[in-house]
């Protein structure tokens, strides 16, 4: 059994993009920046956008967090998006979900400039990505997808049993997937008999939220599992979907939690931001 190592991966990409960010800057004076709304105080929503702005200093990005109270209205946040959208310092617009429930967040996501949808959610590069067009890819499974191609991972014709069906990793996960030429099968909440699809699974993808979801009963040997779920157990510590202790000895690549996926997610925050400001770097030319 080898563990992907996403927090290894993930210092090395933003090394690459240090060192980028260094070079667009000597030659344009360009340095990306990266906007994002924060509404409320849920503390995981707030250490995720704290660990982001470290990030981005890391690597030498421009960064503001837009800090907003609960009862803030829909047009309140509207504003501060459009406000975004027309300034030219801010390349990604990054909305941290979820949202409280008086806001539309559907309208709010598609109110996001396109070319500057840093997370992959406006409709436009949801629709690119299923068609297999160049856009922004949800940073999630575009971390995953990076992870793989680390370890010499091909999907290509391999049997790939996503578990979740989320617009932000499950069905995003899926259509990279295929878009890669692997056979791709989707499970969910309805799935019947959730372990005879998972047997199946020559690479396995969990993002449900549920700790120890996945048991060595329900995966075959040598099979590869990414774990993509994180939650906080009883005694406090992070652990996946996947009972990783017992799983792992069936595994020839399993993906640890904390350190896995999740380190990916930022880098490929960042890896998109440069990709925005280049290319509006591009167009002002």
């Amino acid at each position: 059994m080898q563990l992907l190592d996403g927090k290894a991966l993930s210092a090395k990409v933003e090394k690459e993009i240090a060192d980028e960010v260094k070079i667009l800057k000597a030659d344009t004076g360009l340095v990306p920046g990266l906007a994002v709304i924060l509404v409320g105080q849920d503390p995981a929503s707030a250490a995720y956008v704290r660990m982001k702005k470290k990030a981005c200093d890391r690597v030498g990005f421009y960064s503001v967090t837009h800090e907003m109270p609960d009862d803030i209205s829909q047009d309140a946040i509207e504003k501060t998006i459009t406000m975004m959208n027309d300034n030219p310092n801010i390349d990604g617009i990054l909305i941290q979900l979820p949202l409280p429930p008086q806001i539309d967040t559907t309208k709010i996501l598609e109110l996001v400039d396109p070319s500057k949808d840093v997370d992959g959610f406006h409709p436009y590069n949801v629709g690119r990505l299923t068609t297999g067009l160049d856009g922004f890819v949800p940073c999630t499974p575009l971390g995953v997808m990076n992870l793989l191609h680390e370890y010499n991972i091909d999907v290509k014709g391999k049997n790939c049993v996503v578990v979740g069906a989320s617009n932000i990793v499950g069905k995003p996960m899926a259509s990279l997937l295929l878009n890669a030429n692997a056979t791709v099968e989707i499970c969910h909440i309805f799935t019947d008999d959730l372990k005879t699809h998972t047997l199946r699974a020559d690479i396995l993808f969990v993002g449900v939220g549920v700790i120890d979801l996945i048991k060595e009963d329900m995966v075959k040997d040598d099979v590869i599992v990414i774990d993509i779920g994180i939650n906080r157990a009883n005694d406090g510590t992070l652990v996946g979907d996947v009972d990783f202790d017992r799983v792992s000895k069936k595994c020839s690549y399993i993906t640890p939690v904390p350190g896995g996926v999740g380190p990916m997610t930022i880098a490929m925050l960042l890896s998109n931001t440069l990709k925005a400001t280049k290319a509006h770097a591009d167009e002002r030319e």
